[in-house]
């Protein structure tokens, strides 16, 4: 494991140094008058024992720069932007090992007032996710039913379950969880964002968040081999590049600490921004694991979702048409290493003439004025065909030109190549939009080929 961390509590504890440390300052300082979350200290814990201290923010169109405190009291008074008659989102954080606030609310908030008309109320109990992470695990069912408290008194006032929309990042996936479980799963919508692995992926479904636990329960998963949840936990659950080692963040921590420690369990909640702005679509596809996938065997969503693929966002239900809903769908998809994120999934399909020995080939797609996508395929001599599912920036009829190079010859012995046909499609269907095939081609060693594809795209 080397520097990796040999426990759940101390690993977390690092985790949150590290956030702190690098994220701590970006966002802009509150006004005085505005409302902010709690901060505490490892001394200030240690003196207040278990008291938990949950407040809530209130953010609505009417205030989107300067959140108010929410209250039974406020709601009664009438002193309080809440509107009973809109959806209610409500942002709940996960562990804070230092007690500082999460720098990343204000930027959700923004994007689902963006995407939505809504209420969007923040969960802050900053000082009861404070200190070791086995005992903040021991208490967030204490959060869950202070949190029923406030969704009872808004029903009094005229808000229905299925309007609120949890938000959970985390460990307050599971918080949301557990307040669904409280309302019987009659919650409209939970949507979990990297739902925390360490002591929950054995756990008894009364015990994290599941299907049951909401009328929709969707999850993103980016960090599944660490922080996050390695099994499916809703409806629907996205893994984004198999839900693990995201493009861009460190795999080493001499490359940078904040992406080796935390950037692979935060992308979803980044992804998650990123499609509430709405520049692009993230599309999962069904399958059965991520090799299946990468292997072109799953290429559209027929079956369980009925030909519809679903989307990372606010659609309804994800965009997911069939009844009964499926559950614990696995859906998978490629993504970029910026924002938004998006990325087309191209199908490199290749056949061989039947090899003497082992070869190895580099494909390259191109577009003018962007990065190259590379990928190298290995070519067995018991193999004819090959499939392999390659991210690119832009969709099929905007990729300018192919090359392939036989690039083994330091490690195999194969000389020539010969390809009965190189073909490249993308998927999810886009239209009317065919594959793009080029037949009987000889590759030698070193002499890569280069092909040039008329741009397909139709103008408007």
């Amino acid at each position: 494991m080397g520097w990796k961390l040999k426990t759940a509590e101390t690993f977390l504890s690092i985790l949150a140094f590290y956030i702190t440390s690098t994220v701590a300052g970006k966002d802009e300082e509150s006004r005085s008058e505005c409302a902010d979350f709690n901060n505490t200290t490892w001394l200030e814990y240690r003196q207040q024992g278990s008291k938990l201290q949950v407040q809530y923010l209130l953010l609505t169109r009417k205030n989107t720069d300067c959140a108010s405190l929410f209250s039974q009291e406020s709601l009664s008074n009438n002193t309080s932007y809440f509107n009973s008659s809109l959806p209610t989102k409500i942002i709940v954080h996960g562990y804070r090992a230092l007690g500082s606030k999460p720098s990343w609310v204000k930027q959700l908030a923004q994007a689902l007032l963006r995407a939505q008309d809504a209420n969007v109320v923040v969960v802050d109990w900053v000082y009861g996710a404070s200190f070791a992470y086995n005992l903040v695990v021991e208490n967030y069912k204490e959060v869950a039913v202070q949190i029923s408290v406030l969704i009872n008194q808004l029903q009094n006032h005229g808000c229905k379950l299925e309007s609120f929309h949890f938000i959970g990042v985390s460990l307050g996936a599971h918080v949301s969880g557990f307040v669904g479980t409280l309302f019987k799963g009659e919650i409209g919508r939970i949507t979990g964002l990297d739902p925390a692995g360490p002591m929950f992926k054995g756990a008894d479904t009364f015990d994290r968040l599941d299907p049951s636990d909401a009328l929709f329960v969707e999850a993103i998963h980016t960090d599944s081999d660490y922080f996050g949840i390695s099994i499916p936990v809703g409806h629907a659950d996205f893994f984004l590049n198999g839900g693990m080692d995201q493009a861009g963040c460190a795999r080493s921590r001499f490359e940078s600490m904040y992406g080796y420690v935390i950037c692979d369990h935060m992308r979803a909640l980044h992804v998650y921004i990123s499609a509430l702005n709405g520049t692009c679509p993230l599309t999962g596809i069904p399958c059965s694991s991520y090799e299946e996938f990468l292997k072109g065997r799953c290429l559209g969503c027929q079956g369980v979702f009925n030909g519809t693929c679903p989307q990372i966002g606010l659609l309804e239900n994800s965009g997911i048409t069939a009844s009964p809903l499926p559950q614990q769908e696995k859906l998978f998809l490629l993504t970029t290493s910026v924002p938004p994120f998006c990325a087309h999934h191209i199908l490199v399909q290749l056949e061989v003439s039947p090899l003497d020995k082992t070869a190895e080939v580099q494909v390259t797609l191109r577009t003018r004025g962007l990065p190259e996508t590379e990928h190298r395929l290995r070519l067995e001599t018991d193999g004819t065909v090959y499939r392999r599912v390659i991210a690119h920036l832009v969709p099929l009829c905007e990729i300018d030109s192919i090359q392939l190079k036989n690039t083994g010859a330091r490690f195999y012995r194969q000389g020539d190549i010969h390809f009965v046909s190189v073909c490249i499609s993308e998927f999810p269907s886009v239209g009317e939009v065919e594959s793009l095939c080029v037949k009987k081609i000889d590759i030698r060693r070193g002499s890569p080929w280069n092909h040039d594809f008329v741009q397909l795209c139709g103008n408007d």
